[in-house]
């Protein structure tokens, strides 16, 4: 096994973090301010970095923006943590962006579901095979949205050498178990759902200790300390943090479409670490929202002030 393929599989058993795009005010990618997030992200000492995804806002990107966000990242980053690139869209597409992330420099790939289309199962098998195919770096599957695996399926997709993982955000339990059984357990499962936090636990039984966190983009300090309490079964302050911050930043989430990142650069930009507007189909948090964010983050700060020393 490479150096190369060692560390990616070693940085799937961390914090997994997922930062934004940055845009300027007029809608262009800012690359200056995304290797300034990208420096306040690798602060908080993730396992990996997967950059240009859904928190990224991949499916906004054009290839040529695509491609400069990850050859950005993977220079600025510079080997400290492996760098995962987010590729997506039709079958071709997908391939096309595959192709142009492994030239960037990407140490591996998060395959997000194919847009809008909806095939079965041995049509799911046939995209991400030929994804796969592009590339010679390793795979992760992404269960979500538009593609819902069947364990026999996600069983065939196993046997591809360079795919290594299933990341999960769908969050159905029972189909997770019989992935599990149906694959003998040879793909790691990554517990992906938004506000991963809130079912860290759940997911342990899995198997799946390793979470992507979009609370780490904007609000590290409370992403790093429930990951912690979390590694040291703290279940009170595990509790503390969920009950003031999490469980009120998902009841926000949802009272929205596209908030699942529409937030996180709120956040960015109410801390005084702005990376510009997001793209459209997604909205900007109206004032009210933004309030309430405010008061939510003040919230996960005092209860970090006040959480027990373990």
């Amino acid at each position: 096994m490479s150096p190369a393929v060692t560390r990616v599989a070693a940085s799937l058993s961390g914090l997994l973090a997922f930062p934004v795009t940055p845009f300027t005010e007029s809608g262009d990618v800012d690359l200056s301010g995304l290797k300034a997030h990208l420096t306040d992200v690798l602060a908080a000492r993730p396992s990996a970095i997967f950059v240009a995804c859904g928190t990224g806002e991949m499916a906004s990107l054009t290839a040529t923006e695509h491609q400069a966000v990850v050859k950005a990242a993977v220079e600025h980053v510079a080997g400290t943590v492996p760098v995962l690139a987010g590729v997506g869209g039709g079958t071709r597409t997908a391939a096309e962006f595959t192709r142009a992330a492994q030239a960037a420099g990407a140490d591996a790939l998060l395959a997000l579901p194919p847009y809008l289309q909806v095939g079965p199962p041995a049509g799911l098998v046939a995209h991400y095979r030929e994804v796969a195919a592009a590339t010679d770096l390793d795979v992760i599957l992404y269960q979500r949205g538009t593609a819902l695996f069947s364990p026999e399926a996600v069983a065939e997709l196993a046997e591809v050498d360079n795919i290594v993982a299933l990341k999960d955000g769908h969050g159905d339990m029972e189909l997770l178990q019989l992935i599990q059984t149906a694959t003998g357990g040879r793909l790691p499962l990554l517990n992906g759902m938004p506000t991963a936090e809130i079912f860290a636990r759940s997911y342990v039984g899995l198997g799946a200790r390793a979470y992507s966190s979009a609370v780490l983009a904007f609000l590290p300090e409370v992403a790093v300390a429930f990951f912690q309490a979390f590694e040291k079964g703290d279940e009170a302050t595990q509790d503390l943090l969920l009950r003031e911050f999490y469980a009120p930043l998902a009841a926000l989430r949802n009272t929205t479409p596209g908030y699942a990142v529409s937030l996180v650069k709120a956040g960015l930009d109410i801390r005084g670490r702005s990376a510009g507007p997001v793209r459209s189909p997604l909205a900007q948090v109206t004032p009210e929202h933004r309030e309430q964010l405010a008061s939510i983050i003040d919230r996960g700060l005092s209860a970090l002030s006040a959480a027990p020393v373990a």
